[in-house]
């Protein structure tokens, strides 16, 4: 899955799914971008990482839920990378609570950076992006089972990227621009660790009856990123173990 030479973007990568990510793209060879909103830190944890692989790296602050900030970090990777390949739009938030008592701010919230963030980032990368660039959108398997409560505004905005990427792909394809969607499961983060609140009535629902990692969700966007998958498009990856099997 080389991508020797090939120059990424990842949003939200300072921890969890998005460092993951960060880290495989350069494994294969691509020099890499990630935005971060709070955590310096572990930004440039991530960044170092990706350095000692031999790779290009910057962390550039952007609120995800700020479009401005979020083109803004389109333009400022484009200039310190010299182009750019590939989009990872990874960036999320989750809000638990029922529908009838969910504030504003948190609905508000899950709809600017899980649907407005990836549509202000793709809207500026597009005029960058040539034969062969990859868009790998990261959504949930909450997009297609609501399997609890209180999740009925985070599950819709997760939807949403199934017909985003879908949309996408029959915009750009003509180009030779591809555009998929990961959907992780249950996957070992500090946002929800395996043996967190929910792990109780996770793991028996999961085949295996264990948490997936990070890297099994970096290793499916590798993929889609690379040459390799340069006719998968507009599909949706679900990697969750057999979760919602």
């Amino acid at each position: 899955m080389s991508l020797k030479g090939k120059k990424a973007v990842v949003t939200g990568a300072s921890r969890g799914i998005g460092a993951a990510i960060a880290k495989k793209l350069a494994l294969e060879g691509a020099d890499v971008v990630i935005t971060y909103e709070k955590n310096v830190a572990k930004a440039n944890e991530v960044v170092e990482a990706i350095r000692t692989s031999g790779r290009a790296a910057l962390a550039i602050q952007a609120d995800s839920a700020q479009t401005a900030a979020v083109k803004r970090s389109i333009e400022t990777a484009h200039e310190f990378l010299g182009g750019i390949d590939i989009l990872v739009n990874n960036a999320g938030v989750i809000r638990v609570e029922s529908l009838e008592k969910m504030s504003q701010e948190d609905i508000d919230a899950m709809v600017k950076v899980n649907i407005q963030a990836p549509i202000a980032a793709t809207q500026a990368v597009i005029p960058y992006l040539g034969q062969g660039a990859r868009i790998v959108n990261i959504g949930s398997f909450f997009a297609n089972n609501v399997d609890w409560p209180n999740l009925t505004v985070y599950s819709m905005t997760k939807s949403a990227q199934i017909s985003f990427t879908k949309g996408l792909a029959r915009e750009l394809g003509a180009r030779g621009i591809t555009a998929n969607l990961v959907q992780p499961g249950a996957i070992d983060t500090d946002m929800n660790p395996a043996e967190g609140d929910f792990s109780s009535i996770t793991k028996p629902m999961i085949p295996g009856g264990e948490y997936g990692r990070g890297d099994d969700i970096a290793n499916a966007v590798a993929f889609l990123a690379s040459e390799e998958a340069s006719y998968i498009n507009g599909a949706s990856l679900t990697v969750d173990g057999g979760l919602t099997a």
